[in-house]
């Protein structure tokens, strides 16, 4: 009589191959989640909020945002008041091959919105001279990657 059923043992490959298959599916989505930078401090563009200005740059800094180290910030005299623009990581500017300095008359159309308890506005558009240089698209996503900064 013949079994109904026959059971055979796996072969070692196999053993381990399933394994090996089944730790990659359990890992994998943790993977994916550390790779995105850590963005819960940063200020979120907000549609609602767009607002735009003109002026003259009285400084530019390089502050800690988020992940980056690198985040170029210009402190513009627009009428009596100083307003803080956040623009986009250094490598960004560089690769774009743009600068700014003290004296440049610039126009920025971006979000207003608050950081650290300070209005800021982050530039989703800069002019500056002839040039206009686009730094989020019209939903106001950065058009950089946050991991290296381009």
């Amino acid at each position: 009589m013949r079994p109904i059923l026959e059971v055979r043992p796996l072969e070692p490959v196999k053993v381990v191959f399933r394994i090996s298959l089944f730790l990659l599916l359990c890992v994998a989505p943790r993977l994916s989640s550390a790779a995105q930078p850590d963005d819960s401090g940063l200020p979120k563009y907000d549609l609602h909020t767009e607002t735009k200005t003109k002026g003259v740059v009285e400084e530019v800094k390089l502050l800690p945002l988020g992940t980056r180290k690198d985040f170029t910030e210009l402190i513009i005299q627009s009428g009596d008041d100083k307003v803080h623009i956040y623009v986009c990581p250094k490598t960004f500017q560089e690769e774009m091959g743009i600068s700014f300095s003290k004296g440049d008359q610039i126009a920025v159309t971006g979000s207003k919105v608050k950081q650290e308890g300070s209005d800021v506005i982050l530039a989703r558009e800069l002019v500056k001279g002839q040039d206009t240089v686009l730094f989020r698209d019209d939903k106001g996503s950065p058009v950089w990657d946050w991991r290296t900064g381009k």
